[in-house]
């Protein structure tokens, strides 16, 4: 019997995405070299029967563990997504991206398997179109401190789509908007920050005046809707949206998380990091919602607070 493969498996969404095809009887092979995926989160999957792992980089020749397996189905969910990453491992984020996407698209066409990609909201930039479309073709620095990011997931499409267009192969593209919950890695992203400082009864820190706004979508929901657009073969060939479409400020945000935390609402004003970072971010999803169904399940609070459950287990 085939299997399922998922590259970037001890990742936030990698992982809740082997959970979620492991409950749908699916045998999961995980692959992940631990540049940024969590020790934590693969132990947990491997306790699981019907899970599999196996390190690997996807960017290097495959080992023979995983040669002599057979795929139906292939999850291409490895890169570093967090900004502090953009500055550790800007030619890490560029190559899993470009060369690691050409071999996964070369072992999906060698078993005839559909592939699914996770690129991002991020193709968008700075949008210039709100709320955003597939069809909007973005508002990108191409030499700028997030273009590895950017550039790199923009390649990752242009790639997929050529090579089909060559080779006749099955596949989906999610554009993943800002995603959250239990298994994040305190890697300086704006929901772990937050929830770590309210742990520390710190002020959480708003960078410029924090009215740059986000969509936040419950990890769950989104590996869901990741395996929605496998399992639908009227998805092939298709880019989608897949985020949450309710839009916060990252003040409301913020003072959110105090609520939930029951702490006092204390913000400090800092200068911001970068200056490409986007002003506004909220998907249109009309597209999935037609093709497959898929609607977001969990609130922003119901999720900070099982994100917080979890952070106070680990973090605190």
């Amino acid at each position: 019997m085939a299997s399922v493969l998922v590259a970037g498996a001890a990742g936030l969404i990698g992982s809740a995405l082997c959970r979620q095809l492991l409950a749908e009887g699916q045998s999961v092979i995980g692959l992940d070299n631990f540049v940024t995926g969590s020790r934590e989160n693969s132990a947990e999957l491997q306790a699981l029967p019907g899970f599999r792992l196996i390190e690997a980089d996807i960017t290097l020749p495959w080992p023979e563990a995983l040669q002599a397996e057979a795929f139906s189905q292939i999850y291409h969910l490895a890169s570093p997504a967090s900004p502090l990453d953009f500055d550790t491992l800007p030619l890490e984020i560029l190559m899993v991206n470009s060369q690691g996407t050409w071999n996964l698209l070369d072992l999906a066409r060698k078993h005839q398997a559909k592939l699914v990609y996770t690129s991002t909201s991020e193709v968008y930039g700075n949008p210039q179109v709100h709320p955003q479309v597939e069809s909007y073709w973005g508002h990108v620095n191409p030499v700028g401190q997030r273009s590895c990011y950017d550039e790199g997931k923009r390649f990752g499409e242009a790639l997929i789509v050529n090579y089909a267009r060559v080779h006749g192969l099955r596949y989906s593209i999610a554009r993943v908007f800002n995603t959250y919950g239990p298994g994040m890695a305190n890697d300086g992203r704006v929901v772990p920050q937050f929830l770590l400082q309210a742990l520390r009864n710190e002020p959480l820190s708003l960078h410029g005046a924090g009215q740059q706004t986000r969509s936040f979508c419950f990890v769950s929901d989104l590996a869901r809707g990741l395996a929605g657009l496998m399992h639908s073969e009227q998805t092939d060939g298709e880019i989608y949206n897949l985020g949450n479409p309710q839009e916060y400020t990252i003040e409301t945000l913020a003072t959110t998380i105090c609520e939930v935390a029951g702490i006092p609402i204390r913000l400090q004003a800092l200068p911001s990091p970068r200056s490409d970072d986007p002003e506004r971010r909220r998907p249109d999803i009309s597209k999935i919602r037609k093709a497959i169904g898929w609607e977001p399940r969990v609130s922003l609070r119901e999720g900070l607070e099982l994100s917080l459950t979890d952070f106070r287990r680990r973090f605190a």
